[in-house]
């Protein structure tokens, strides 16, 4: 069965403590902040834990609106852009300058340069709740998280009826976990047998950061990425495939053009360039979406992904794990849909030509019918997946606020990134 969003949510008072337990731990929190209501509601799962009045960014230097993540906590800040105003308990959601804090002017309409302001209270309240990486999504209307099945939505595999045995002697054990230090990339249009060694697949720990994956449509430096593996297998020499348009690159496309008697339009890696590089290579259709997963704020692993009907939108929608039972093999869902300003200039990047089902009531199912994912990366994830794990469906791709001590940032509407106060 499949369950659909819901929106609204009551009038929230200035600071009230709505549950008197908080959640037993911060992963599986979730902040929702909603602009046009000027509030602050703490989910765990569907449960309201606490409520704020806040002030979010004024015309001029609106707060962007999107998913975030605490990225970093300091109990004193001040800002570097505003006269060393101070920001105290201040929680960082973008390394540009946007954060939560305390202010003694909150007055429940925007009135700040770009952050969300918080009463002293509630401020220094929600700093001693949370951690680095609770979710925080930024909306124009309130929106509630719901509960959420999908068969693409992952699940941890069912323990073996061994594991259940409770009078077994355990012991340390030396086999490493997987290693974070480089990406693991993958290029291949196969989505049913993707390369991935067991060597790499690793068992989840109760104490494994959660994952932060991220499903959208291919950009540049993938595209480029695997046509340079696929040019140097073909004897057209590019270097290490790093995703950039170097000399190397630029040269081994053009000679692999001459060698194909192979003229094509739309840029130099255009979507009939990738068509023609797949076809001589025998590799059938390029991929046109990519999965990319982090943790502990790194790059973990990305493997292509196939997105059907790629001319409509997919929308923006966010879904974590709540609750992890590998007993039964079974991850408790929840889910929102955010209002997505898509471009122009984006739709013409994609090809996207129709937004009707990225506005439709069931918009977050048809757009997780429409996507592909190698079985490979679908059990790995599955391997490592914890509570507090999340997925971000985006039309738009990584973004440029994602980057080095982040999860993966979407934002839906800029409104005015760089500032803080």
């Amino acid at each position: 069965m499949k369950s659909r969003f819901f929106f609204g949510l009551g009038l929230l008072s200035a600071t009230a403590l709505v549950h008197p337990a908080f959640a037993e731990d911060a992963r599986t929190l979730q902040i929702v902040v909603s602009k046009d209501r000027q509030s602050l509601a703490v989910y765990d799962g569907d449960q309201v834990v606490a409520t704020s009045k806040v002030s979010t960014g004024k015309r001029g230097h609106t707060t962007p609106s999107g998913i975030f993540s605490i990225l970093e906590k300091e109990v004193y800040h001040e800002s570097n852009l505003y006269s060393a105003s101070p920001m105290p308990f201040m929680q960082r959601l973008t390394w540009s300058g946007i954060a939560l804090h305390e202010s003694n002017s909150v007055p429940i309409y925007p009135a700040s340069h770009g952050c969300v302001r918080m009463p002293k209270a509630f401020a220094k309240m929600l700093y001693q709740m949370t951690e680095r990486g609770v979710h925080v999504v930024i909306a124009d209307r309130p929106l509630v998280p719901q509960p959420f099945q999908h068969t693409m939505l992952f699940q941890p595999e069912a323990a073996p009826a061994a594991a259940l045995f409770s009078d077994l002697e355990l012991r340390p054990t030396t086999t490493g976990f997987l290693p974070q230090a480089e990406p693991v990339q993958v290029a291949t249009n196969d989505v049913a047998a993707l390369p991935i060694p067991e060597a790499v697949r690793a068992v989840p720990t109760a104490d494994q950061a959660p994952l932060g994956i991220l499903l959208t449509r291919r950009g540049l430096r993938e595209n480029v990425r695997d046509l340079q593996g696929i040019l140097n297998d073909m004897g057209f020499v590019t270097g290490t495939p790093d995703g950039m348009l170097g000399p190397a690159t630029v040269q081994a496309i053009a000679d692999f053009k001459k060698a194909h008697n192979i003229t094509t339009s739309g840029g130099l890696v255009s979507p009939a360039l990738m068509k023609a590089v797949y076809e001589v290579a025998g590799k059938g259709v390029p991929p046109n979406g990519e999965i990319m997963v982090r943790q502990n704020f790194k790059p973990l692993f990305e493997a292509p992904a196939i997105i059907a009907e790629p001319q409509e939108a997919l929308g923006t929608h966010f879904f974590t794990a709540h609750t992890i039972d590998k007993v039964n093999g079974k991850a408790d869902w929840f889910g929102v849909t955010l209002e997505d300003d898509l471009s122009k200039e984006a739709k013409k990047r994609f090809g996207i030509t129709s937004e009707a089902q990225a506005e439709s009531l069931d918009a977050a199912d048809r757009a997780l019918d429409r996507i592909t994912i190698p079985d490979d990366v679908r059990r790995k994830i599955e391997d490592l997946l914890t509570a507090g794990s999340s997925l971000t469906i985006s039309d738009t791709g990584i973004g440029p606020e994602t980057g080095d001590g982040t999860d993966f940032i979407t934002i839906t509407n800029r409104g005015a990134l760089g500032k803080n106060g």
